[in-house]
């Protein structure tokens, strides 16, 4: 498993959206399907997909949030044959924001929502060696709209392997792009790839919870390296939640729980699941208590 995956919230449509990707994308399957009950959103479904062999989350929690392109998912194609059937399987019952076409990033590329409004951009990648399938892009604005550089050093400060991996800036007459700004940045983080740019347009969006980014953790120590890192909003705290200065947000997850929420037994399921639902940081010690106390 990767050290960090995208968690995406669904209203109710996890199961059909994994199976969706599954038959978009090659190389991809659902893994496993949960389902919570007795949570505040009623029973929930918990979808861990692999897509392009990478992990990600899907949770069906109801209509609380709705995806918008601050976090939006690049995948890196061979060929532009490869770029045209994605876009015509992506962008089927969404919403296009860059039309298939050529621009100067790129021979053939397109940026599309999907039917569930998830943000997809599709590029092929030419010559440039193909080092992850599908990296995420975190899009800075509104209030955080100049801010990503700032934001990519302090990443790459609180995950301990980790990299800054190059950055295209906005040159002048650029408006309303301010001159230095992030056009596109890349950076590593525990062997993964990122991206981010800056965008002083006028959106309309910015981070929320439809899309966070799961950081799984081993130990209790590692959890709260994490959290005291990267919370800055007391209020966001909640079930292994936070958000980080820039409203981006996080899940600081122990791996010991992914393993009790995969029992079979519901007395277990359940316990865990009331324990969990009334913390703000997780506890393992306290977690582990509960589900070796549950018959």
């Amino acid at each position: 498993m990767e050290k960090i995956t995208p968690h995406l919230w669904f209203d109710t449509q996890a199961r059909e959206a994994g199976d969706f990707y599954a038959s978009v994308f090659p190389n991809s399957h659902v893994k496993n399907v949960t389902t919570l009950d007795n949570t505040p959103s009623g029973s929930v479904d918990i979808v861990d997909a692999e897509i392009c062999g990478q992990e990600f989350t899907l949770l069906s929690a109801g209509p609380l949030f709705k995806f918008n392109p601050s976090v939006s998912f690049l995948v890196a194609c061979e060929t532009k044959e490869e770029v045209d059937a994605l876009w015509q399987k992506l962008s089927d019952g969404g919403t296009p924001r860059m039309e298939l076409g050529t621009y100067p990033f790129s021979e053939h590329y397109g940026w599309t929502d999907d039917r569930y409004g998830v943000a997809w951009q599709l590029m092929f990648a030419g010559d440039r060696p193909i080092e992850q399938k599908i990296t995420p892009v975190l899009m800075f604005t509104e209030k955080q709209a100049g801010r990503c550089e700032e934001a990519i050093r302090f990443y790459t400060s609180v995950f301990r392997d980790a990299q800054e991996r190059g950055i295209n800036r906005y040159g002048s007459g650029e408006e309303p792009e301010k001159e230095g700004t992030v056009r596109f940045g890349q950076f590593q983080l525990e062997g993964q790839q990122f991206a981010a740019m800056d965008s002083a347009r006028t959106h309309g969006f910015t981070f929320n919870e439809a899309i966070s980014l799961i950081v799984h953790c081993d130990t209790q120590e590692d959890i709260d390296y994490y959290w005291d890192r990267l919370s800055a909003d007391p209020k966001s705290e909640q079930c292994g939640w936070l958000k980080d200065k820039y409203g981006l947000s996080w899940q600081i997850v122990p791996n010991a729980m992914d393993k009790m929420l995969a029992t079979k037994n519901p007395k277990k399921l359940a316990a865990v699941t009331a324990a969990f639902l009334k913390m703000k940081k997780f506890d393992i010690a306290k977690l582990q208590t509960v589900y070796d106390a549950a018959e």
